[in-house]
């Protein structure tokens, strides 16, 4: 087998014998869906091949290749009527210059789409009876002589638009202040952009435009798009839809028995472990509130299973770092007002993010506010894919969670940065952290916390002070998916781990232990004891005062009937479970069982 990471020419793919997931079975579905479709899906999730999928099949340049490159696949035994019947024209913005001044912007935008002019005037030059005449000033006019030239035989134009957001959404974030200006003579009243689709929606009124489909990553531009193009059929919820890019999980399964077939380091894993590696790591995306099955990050999928091939083991590293850019996005969310919150309480389980319904258009004035609400903030993570749809709450509210634990990771690391933005103290916390992989010791640790983590929790406008945060500064400072698939609220089927961290599978020749975390609180007004009090006791005088005893007995009982689940059902028989209580935001004590 040979995986197409980073691949994205679907004649390549197939005719290079690259492994390609069949998803042309729903080439009937988005032909009956409408003439001008937009669909939207978070980086790299295969967009672009499922363009250039169709752009191969609908291309009338290509029907002699068409049994070769669709032959074997569901289309290819019962292809639609419009198979190879268009010209096909692509435009890519993410190729669009997004720096420098307005005019410069724009005279970008009209060179790209004055290239892509120029190409297709060339790739189809024996079928136009008219020639192209490309105006180096005015790509529209340009435009309006490629279309010219398409009325004047019997086919019609397929126009394909790849991240149709990219450049207006980097104008946008790159530099807010100077941005919004940039941004609004981009795309209101007659900017460059808002022109560009008004002249697409009045090709597709008889002037030789026949079907649009677009792709991009969030609806930040539309609603400032909406009055000069309001045409657009959305599918990017439909369930239908949902694994349109994507692997399910009975797919990546499938291959993984392949591979092991073909002896690729079979002897270091099996596909059981594989996938549930995988699961943990790369499932767990949900794009519509009624999609029955969840789907794998394609790119982090082939990215495991190259490395399984060419190495014959999983990556060290299961966050590919082609995906890494992600990180600024949580940066920007974590610097909005509440926004730091919000992650919070995204990360303390996998279903308590509710907001009353996802927004699906927001422009200008909704990003540039001062202060964005819950719904903006969480809606602008999900189409990052940072968070998922996990169904309906109170009310029908829409369920977030973040969907696996690469996406946890990109929080753990932001809330990381945020709280300890010295390098330094960041190297100190893994030494501490690993004192407590190699042999459950807790005290540099628990050191390190009410020093330090303690001072910056209890000076930040939370609106809980409870075991919550006491669990997010364990989490924070134990995670290491290098070593561990680390899970919040973990089912054991007698309750939920508050802290979970389990060795992967392929780590297991080296020396970590399994380790189980129960937290509990005790605030300090039930002990009736100020700060200073608690800091001057020792950890052994406050173990012992009623209530934190009592805590500490809660939390040691808890520990013991997970972690007997954990040993007897998933055959964990070094695994330490550690019960801790915190006094306040000041102290620590636990106890290892």
């Amino acid at each position: 087998m040979k995986f197409p990471y980073g691949l994205s020419d679907f004649a390549k793919v197939i005719e290079s014998g690259y492994w390609y997931q069949d998803r042309t079975d729903c080439l009937p579905m988005l032909e009956a869906a409408g003439d001008q479709l937009l669909f939207i899906r978070p980086r790299r999730f295969g967009k672009s091949l499922l363009l250039s999928m169709l752009e191969h099949y609908y291309d009338l340049n290509r029907a002699d290749d068409f049994e070769r490159l669709f032959g074997t696949l569901a289309i290819g035994r019962d292809p639609t009527p419009l198979r190879n019947r268009y010209f096909v024209m692509k435009w890519d913005f993410s190729l669009v210059k997004a720096h420098g001044t307005v005019r410069e912007i724009e005279s970008a935008l009209h060179q790209h789409l004055n290239d892509c002019i120029r190409a297709f005037a060339l790739r189809y030059r024996e079928r136009l009876d008219e020639p192209v005449v490309i105006h180096e000033e005015n790509a529209l006019s340009s435009w309006a002589s490629a279309l010219m030239a398409v009325s004047r035989t019997p086919h019609r134009l397929y126009l394909l638009i790849d991240e149709y957001d990219n450049f207006a959404n980097e104008v946008l974030m790159a530099d807010l202040d100077g941005g919004r200006d940039r941004y609004e003579a981009l795309l209101q009243g007659e900017g460059a952009l808002k022109t560009v689709f008004k002249a697409v929606k009045a090709a597709a009124g008889g002037l030789g435009l026949d079907r649009v489909f677009i792709t991009g990553v969030s609806p930040v531009v539309l609603s400032d798009l909406t009055s000069g193009y309001n045409v657009a059929e959305t599918i990017y919820l439909e369930p239908k839809f949902d694994a349109l890019c994507g692997f399910t999980e009975s797919e990546v399964a499938t291959v993984l028995e392949q591979l092991a077939a073909e002896g690729a380091g079979a002897s270091t894993w099996t596909p059981a472990d594989a996938l549930n590696t995988m699961r943990t790591f790369y499932n767990g995306y949900r794009f519509s509130e009624d999609a029955e099955t969840s789907v794998y990050n394609p790119t982090l999928t082939l990215y495991f299973l190259k490395a399984l091939q060419d190495a014959g083991r999983p990556p060290a590293r299961m966050l590919d770092e082609n995906l890494a850019m992600d990180r600024h996005k949580l940066r920007y969310i974590a610097a909005l007002p509440h926004g730091e919150a919000l992650l919070i309480e995204a990360l303390s389980a996998n279903d308590v993010l509710q907001i009353p319904q996802l927004v699906r258009r927001f422009g200008i004035a909704e990003v540039l506010a001062a202060t964005k609400d819950r719904a903006f903030m969480a809606s602008l993570l999900y189409f990052f894919g940072i968070l998922t749809l996990a169904g309906q709450g109170v009310l029908g509210k829409a369920i977030l969670r973040i969907p696996n634990l690469v996406a946890r990771a990109l929080y753990v690391e932001r809330l990381r940065e945020t709280w300890l933005p010295d390098a330094g103290e960041r190297d100190a916390v893994l030494e501490y952290a690993e004192a407590v992989y190699l042999r459950a010791d807790l005290e540099p640790l628990a050191d390190f916390i009410e020093t330090r983590y303690f001072a910056v929790l209890s000076n930040r406008d939370y609106r809980w002070a409870n075991e919550l945060l006491v669990k997010f500064a364990f989490l924070t400072a134990l995670f290491d998916d290098r070593l561990y698939m680390a899970v919040s609220e973990l089912e054991t089927g007698r309750g939920y781990v508050d802290l979970a961290l389990i060795v992967r599978p392929e780590m297991r020749r080296f020396q970590a232990l399994d380790l189980l975390l129960e937290f509990k609180y005790v605030g300090l007004k039930e002990l009736g004891l100020t700060g200073d009090q608690v800091r001057a006791e020792s950890r052994d005088a406050l173990a012992a005062r009623p209530a934190v005893a009592a805590r500490l007995d809660a939390a040691a009982e808890q520990a013991r009937r997970y972690g007997a689940t954990l040993r007897e059902h998933h055959d964990l028989t070094d695994l330490r479970a550690l019960a801790v209580v915190a006094v306040g935001l000041e102290r620590l004590v636990w106890r290892v069982l």
